[in-house]
């Protein structure tokens, strides 16, 4: 993987993944297609099947819960509605295993509970008419000013969940790897005048990075270095809470491909002159972000393999900063 996006590179490490899943799930005596065990319902039931073969054979009750997880993902993965994307990618609807998903992030996010009295939760949403064509419009942006990320995220994405609630702006999460969470008021405009289009394009291209740098972390070759015990915690751009270094790689990834994206919106004028200025100040917000990141990871350059260094002068390039 680079910062470049590549869609064969992200094809490869999604079978790759998928064939992992498959295997996980047969030596509890299970079977799924290549195409299943890309669905993020198949992926979850596969790391379950990992869980319970830790602590010996399947009890009958664990493995009607794994039979279950694999009739509700077929249930899903044969709907007969076709995408409404230009790709296999489908706005996902409510189900299970995003639920599942969405309870875990939440007990990662720092001080939750109530704020004024109300609780800071987050659900996943069904997509309004409006909001999938939002969603169509923020695919044509990619398509037009970045067309090797739109290929790349076509091939890595299989669901687009729609999060309500003010509890997690985002996400992506490997347990239901190839399922990416949007938080629903990304998809209209911010107070600066910046559309719900480009907004929404900017999360695809982050939760796609987040989606890459696992995938390549596991199917390819690791970023980081084995660590003993956790490694340090560093503070991030993004994050108000310190973070693990992986945390941090992925940060300056994510951030890195961000800045590409809306230079690729500026010199295309894709965005129209009247959202040009709040297009230029996203830019120059993340490309100061992105400088923060690269030189916080390259303090802990020896963390890195070959592999995650490449990756380390690539957000540099990008950043326009020596490492």
């Amino acid at each position: 993987m680079r910062v470049e996006p590549d869609a064969h590179e992200g094809a490869e490490e999604r079978t790759a993944l998928a064939l992992m899943a498959r295997t996980a799930l047969e030596r509890v005596g299970l079977e799924v297609s290549p195409q299943e065990a890309t669905h993020p319902a198949v992926v979850e039931a596969a790391h379950v099947a990992q869980s319970v073969l830790r602590t010996g054979p399947p009890s009958p009750d664990r493995l009607g819960r794994l039979t279950g997880m694999l009739d509700r993902a077929r249930s899903d993965g044969m709907s007969t509605r076709p995408s409404v994307l230009p790709w296999p990618t489908r706005l996902a609807a409510p189900g299970p295993h995003l639920a599942r998903s969405v309870t875990r992030a939440l007990k990662s996010v720092p001080h939750q509970g109530t704020e004024a009295g109300a609780p800071r939760g987050s659900a996943v949403a069904g997509w309004c008419a409006h909001e999938e064509e939002t969603a169509r419009h923020a695919v044509a942006l990619l398509q037009s000013a970045w067309p090797g990320a739109a290929a790349e995220l076509g091939a890595v994405l299989v669901q687009i969940a729609l999060l309500d609630g003010p509890g997690i702006d985002g996400f992506t999460d490997f347990t239901v790897h190839g399922a990416v969470f949007v938080r629903r008021d990304r998809l209209v405009p911010d107070a600066d005048g910046l559309p719900g289009a480009v907004r929404l394009a900017e999360a695809l291209v982050h939760e796609g990075a987040h989606t890459r740098c696992n995938a390549a972390s596991v199917a390819d070759r690791p970023f980081l270095r084995p660590l003993e015990e956790s490694g340090p915690m560093v503070a991030t751009p993004l994050r108000l809470d310190p973070r693990p270094l992986t945390g941090l790689f992925q940060q300056m990834v994510v951030l890195a491909r961000s800045v590409l994206l809306y230079r690729r919106l500026l010199a295309q004028d894709t965005c129209g002159l009247d959202a040009a200025p709040a297009v230029r100040a996203r830019h120059d917000r993340l490309a100061h972000s992105a400088v923060e990141a690269v030189r916080t990871m390259a303090r802990h350059r020896d963390t890195l393999t070959a592999h995650g260094t490449a990756m380390l002068e690539d957000a540099a390039r990008v950043a326009q900063v020596r490492v």
